[in-house]
């Protein structure tokens, strides 16, 4: 690969992405892809942490009876399994990885510290930060904004099944149109959903960027490269 535009990153990971076309659980022909990868990235000096989301398992309120905070620790615990998962492919290309979890789940994880996070980035091991925030009513993303400033990241990268922004649902909508570049508060004002505002806003109190953009076999690496991909929030 060419020569890395950023030492240490933090990739956020939906949970949907590691099930590829299946749609729920694990499509290990596309993790392995996603894990080699972060793999090339780590063997050319890039410091790696990475927050996964759980919605391959859980997403949001899908219970329609539970109550709130019981619906979000079930989806920190999904989280938890696409973390392992993450972790056992990672460490079988030989890469050290530790899983740090929100959430006192000790058996399987070790506790998040901010510290000791940043030490193991230091020593060219890949974190993968489970459970969100450890607390109900916070979205993944915000997960992702909090470790990336604790961490002094210096980008977000945001994987999507989707290849950057839309001013609505291209899905949807096949007039929409795609931002190369929005500014924080553009993003809030319009109520653009690629990230949740909570996030936004902390990366805009940081001055965090977040380059988010369409996952596959390559784009983390060219994103990392610095290639013009996907669309730019800062």
């Amino acid at each position: 690969m060419k020569d890395p535009k950023f030492k240490r990153i933090l990739l956020k990971i939906s949970g949907e992405a590691l099930s590829g076309n299946k749609g729920f659980g694990f499509d290990y022909d596309f993790m392995e892809k996603v894990v080699e990868q972060l793999v090339t990235l780590n063997k050319s000096g890039v410091e790696i942490g990475v927050v996964v989301g759980g919605g391959n398992f859980w997403r949001g309120r899908q219970g329609t009876n539970l109550e709130r905070t019981t619906a979000d620790y079930m989806g920190m615990l999904a989280t938890t399994m696409n973390a392992l998962a993450l972790q056992d492919a990672i460490e079988k290309h030989g890469v050290p990885t530790r899983v740090q979890a929100a959430i006192d789940i000790n058996k399987v994880a070790e506790p998040y510290a901010r510290r000791k996070a940043t030490r193991h980035l230091e020593k060219g091991r890949i974190v993968i930060f489970a459970c969100g925030t450890g607390c109900p009513f916070f979205s993944t993303d915000t997960a992702a904004a909090l470790r990336a400033a604790e961490t002094d990241a210096e980008i977000i990268l945001l994987a999507k099944n989707v290849d950057g922004i839309y001013d609505s649902d291209p899905k949807l909508n096949p007039f929409a149109k795609k931002y190369d570049e929005i500014s924080y508060m553009d993003f809030i004002a319009q109520g653009l959903k690629a990230m949740d505002a909570t996030a936004v806003t902390i990366c805009m109190e940081n001055s965090m960027p977040v380059l988010c953009f369409g996952l596959d076999d390559n784009s983390i690496i060219r994103a990392v490269e610095g290639e013009d991909i996907g669309t730019w929030i800062r």
